[in-house]
């Protein structure tokens, strides 16, 4: 099997282990998009084209973030329970080289995204709080609306 669908299936079983876990992680990701689309096409009307788009490329890697942290954080759990015998499981070099690379390319986007279409940087990191938005109404939802 190869490494995608290995973190697929990781996906797969923890989902049908923690159905509530991957509702809120599914509510997360389509919340991040939802808000900060919607605040960016509010700038790009109300205020700024430039800085509406901004906030709206900023969602997308706010957003391709979260999925990339959910991939490997679900292949990390998904490798350390095969080696449940262990008394230290070994994490892969891979694991850790692909959540640190993450911020790279985030990082390069944003810089490569100002330098040649001359988006304001501001508006991209305000597009990245998107998903600390969508976290934070998730949670309440999750308060106010408790499974039993």
């Amino acid at each position: 099997m190869s490494s995608g669908g290995f973190q697929e299936a990781a996906m797969e079983r923890n989902a049908a282990e923690f159905p509530t876990a991957a509702r809120t992680e599914r509510r997360i990701s389509w919340l991040t998009l939802l808000i900060g689309l919607l605040a960016g096409l509010l700038v790009a009307l109300l205020r700024d084209a430039i800085w509406g788009v901004g906030v709206g490329i900023g969602t997308v890697l706010a957003w391709l973030n979260f999925r990339l942290l959910e991939r490997g954080l679900n292949a990390l759990v998904q490798a350390s329970e095969a080696q449940g015998g262990k008394a230290k499981p070994a994490v892969p070099l891979r694991s850790y080289f692909a959540m640190a690379i993450r911020y790279g390319l985030i990082a390069f986007a944003v810089y490569a995204i100002f330098e040649f279409l001359r988006i304001p940087i501001l508006s991209m990191i305000v597009g990245l709080c998107a998903l600390g938005a969508a976290t934070i109404a998730a949670s309440v939802y999750e308060i106010l609306r408790p499974v039993e």
